[in-house]
């Protein structure tokens, strides 16, 4: 199977689990917003990540490739058993980040051309986005408070996403990362050997 990334962008979270649990996988990177893009014949969306299975199947988005991949993996710790309540929490935090972190506050932020013509109120526009990553981080830093991952006292495919926006922050300011708890639990995700060998591998297609 092949997984279509690009550096520094969401499907760093399905990279990071595609280490995570040793798959054998092609990573592919490619630009975005080009339209010779070879994941345009693929995705038309032009999206990533994007998963191409051997048998041709194409699977997009973080919600639904990140549970797609531990499912290979029957009983791996990163995800849990179909019917169990645990799974449906990591499934809730993932469409949680999905919605109210990352549609809702950094389209809003990198992208204000999809909400308003008028490039002088683009400012307005990341302004609001900016205002709701701090609400909708909230609860996050709540929930961490006493807990050192966001479900069952270990790393999950809901930590593999969250991971990804929080190293997103310094790119926003220093004040969205005050947090003592977010900045130990961003300590925490960087540290492991899965995210930095994704982002070695994305380092180094940059600099080819």
């Amino acid at each position: 199977m092949q997984l279509f990334v690009f550096p520094g962008a969401c499907s760093f979270a399905s990279h990071v689990l595609i280490n995570e649990l040793d798959l054998p996988a092609e990573l592919i990177i490619v630009k975005l917003g080009t339209p010779n893009s070879p994941l345009l014949q693929i995705n038309p969306l032009g999206r990533v990540p994007t998963l191409k299975l051997d048998d041709g199947t194409v699977i997009t988005e973080n919600t639904a490739i990140l549970p797609y991949l531990a499912d290979l993996v029957p009983n791996t710790p990163l995800f849990a058993p179909a019917g169990t309540s645990e799974r449906a929490q990591i499934q809730s935090w993932i469409g949680y980040l999905n919605s109210e972190i990352h549609a809702a506050c950094f389209r809003a932020i990198n992208r204000p051309h999809r909400y308003i013509n008028d490039e002088a109120q683009y400012p307005a526009v990341q302004a609001k986005g900016l205002a709701l990553l701090t609400e909708n981080l909230q609860p996050i830093i709540a929930h961490l408070q006493k807990r050192e991952w966001l479900v069952g006292e270990r790393f999950t495919i809901a930590d593999a996403y969250l991971g990804v926006f929080l190293s997103w922050l310094p790119r926003i300011g220093e004040k969205y990362i005050v947090d003592e708890r977010l900045i130990e639990y961003h300590k925490a995700y960087e540290s492991r050997e899965s995210v930095k060998r994704a982002r070695a591998f994305e380092q180094l297609e940059l600099n080819r």
